[in-house]
This record gives C-alpha cells, sequence and structure tokens, in this order.
C-alpha cells in the first residue's frame, strides 16, 4: 500500500506512464517497484442515461399522438369484422405495452438517480417560480392517505408553499382535518374557511377543492350575471365575454388564484374536471399511480417547469380584405 512515509523513498524513475483506452493515464511501477497507482475514472454514464431518457420520451410522445387513430382503426375493424385488423391490433396493443414497460423501468431508475443526488442540476431549483401548485388525484386513489401525507411532506420538504389539493369526489376534503392536523395545530380561521385555504404553522397554505365546487361556482356566476344584466330592463344581450365571467367568479368568491403546475396523480391523462377557468396558463404534467409515486420524478416535474421561459402574448384578430 502507497503511504507518505515509503512515498519519499522511491524514486520517479521507477514509474512511467501508460494510456488506457479511455485517454486516461495511470502509473505503472517499473519491475524493481512494488507500487502502482491507479487514477479513479471518469463517469460518463449519467451523460448516456440522459440522452436515453430524451429518446424514450420523444418516442412515448409519438405513440400517444397515435392514440386516437389507433382507437378508430379498432372500432372499424370490430365493426366490419376483419380478422387481420383484429390480430393488427392485439400486436400493436402489444408493442405498445411492451414499450410502456420498458419505459416505466427507465423512469424507475431516472427517479433512483435523481432521489440519490447523483445529478447534480436538480439541486439547483428555483422554487420560487412556482408560487402555486395543485395536485389533482384521482378519487380512487385519494383513498390512499398515507400516500397523501407522504407526498405532502416531499412537497414541504422541495419548499412548495402554496397547494390546491383536488379530487372529483371530495374524498380528501373528508380527510381535511386529518390533513391539516399531521402538518399544523393550528384551527381553520373563519376567512380562510370560506375558500377551503388553510395556513399551516409549517408554511403551508392548503386549498381542498372537488367537482362540486366546480359546478357550484358556475352555477352561482351565471346568477350573479343574470341578475346584474337582465333583471334591470337589459334583455337584448345574450353573450358573455371572458373577462365577465371572471369578474363574476372573483364576485361570488371562487376565482381562486391560478396554479402554475398541476400534477395528476391517476390512471386518466386529464385534469378530471379541475375548474378550467384557472387553468388559463397552467402547465398540466401527468405523474401516473399515486401509489407508484417517486420522490425522483417529483423533483423532475417541478425542476423542468423551473426551466422553462414563460411567454404571455395578447391575443387579437385581424380582418382581411377579401
Amino acid at each position: 500500500m502507497l503511504s507518505a512515509k515509503n512515498l519519499g523513498s522511491l524514486n520517479p524513475s521507477d514509474f512511467k506512464l501508460v494510456p488506457t483506452p479511455k485517454a486516461l493515464f495511470q502509473l505503472v511501477p517499473t519491475p524493481n517497484s512494488l507500487f502502482k497507482l491507479v487514477p479513479k475514472p471518469k463517469m460518463l454514464f449519467p451523460l448516456q442515461f440522459f440522452r436515453l431518457v430524451a429518446i424514450l420520451q420523444m418516442l412515448e410522445s409519438i405513440i400517444l399522438d397515435f392514440g386516437e387513430e389507433m382507437q378508430r382503426l379498432v372500432k372499424w375493424a370490430s365493426a366490419s369484422g376483419n380478422l387481420g385488423l383484429r390480430i393488427l391490433w392485439l400486436f400493436l396493443h402489444l408493442a405498445v405495452s411492451i414499450w410502456f414497460f420498458l419505459v416505466g423501468i427507465v423512469q424507475y431508475f431516472e427517479s433512483f438517480l435523481i432521489a440519490s443526488d447523483i445529478f447534480k442540476k436538480y439541486e439547483a431549483l428555483d422554487i420560487s417560480k412556482v408560487r402555486y401548485l395543485a395536485v389533482v388525484i384521482d378519487s380512487g386513489e385519494a383513498r390512499q392517505i398515507s400516500k397523501v401525507f407522504e407526498l405532502l411532506e416531499w412537497l414541504v420538504d422541495i419548499g412548495v408553499r402554496n397547494v390546491c389539493l383536488y379530487d372529483p369526489d371530495g374524498v380528501l376534503k373528508k380527510y381535511k382535518e386529518a390533513i391539516t392536523d399531521r402538518f399544523s395545530s393550528t384551527k381553520v380561521s373563519e376567512e380562510s374557511s370560506t375558500n377551503g385555504a388553510v395556513a399551516t404553522d409549517r408554511n403551508l397554505t392548503l386549498e381542498f377543492v372537488s367537482f362540486s365546487d366546480g359546478k357550484e361556482a358556475v352555477v352561482k356566476a351565471a346568477n350573479y350575471l343574470f341578475t346584474k344584466h337582465y333583471t334591470n330592463g337589459d334583455k337584448e344581450k345574450t353573450d358573455f365575454t371572458e373577462p365577465q365571467m371572471g369578474e363574476a367568479l372573483a364576485a361570488i368568491g371562487s376565482g381562486g388564484p391560478e396554479p402554475d403546475l398541476l400534477l395528476i396523480y391517476g390512471p386518466i391523462r386529464c385534469h378530471l374536471g379541475f375548474p378550467a377557468w384557472r387553468l388559463r396558463y397552467t402547465e398540466i404534467v401527468h405523474m401516473g399511480s399515486l401509489k407508484s409515486m417517486k420522490y425522483g420524478a417529483l423533483v423532475k416535474a417541478i425542476y423542468k417547469y423551473t426551466m422553462v421561459r414563460q411567454n404571455y402574448g395578447i391575443g387579437f384578430l385581424i380582418q382581411l380584405p377579401w
């Protein structure tokens, strides 16, 4: 073993440089020496892995784009009774299933590497860009309250301070007290109880929303507009603009902040009825099943959002002369 004590007794002529296949050099002793120095090789794996993930994500998006066409094909094949097309559909279904299985393995491995702090770029996370985060959970999976607790703990560790929890059937509302007790010992104030927002002593503000809230808000907004524009004798007005609808929702207290990022946990790639008027500039990311959620995938989704430049423009209409 080479040590500082016996290093001084060595002669530089006892060693020679030998090139290795990757253009690195290691010190190899000459026959009259008993020591050898080998430098640590450079780690090239993360770069190659990133390239593989990018290719898989690109191919995944291509497959999803053809999803509607494939559904039309199977409907037509079933209606026409063509056996060959049915076999083709089964083959395509098997191929896509295998593909998503492989993509899932790669994503799992990538999440593990991110959670292990191997990819250093995810440590520089500018969480200030995520001022309001919405989490949409399928009602069937929302009953896994331990997973919801774990997800909120991760968000607190990352630094998220404002979270909206949504599920269509209002399951999370039933666990509202348990969730708030987990993150705070404070009571819900009268002011915050009107919109479901709860401020905790861990700098985390929670809002609980369900599908019925959005439906009720639309009814109240319609009544507000009817009262304002039709009860004063102006019965010719039939169309309402988006600003007027936004004004009505704000007047009844159902406007709510617009999430910067919306994460969906569940088998379906949609927002499951989350109030659409709050999603004008929201980026939506499907995270997969809640039971298989991963910390690394959560960090990656938030990191990708913080690295995207948001461009906000004003729409306008040009009338051509012909």
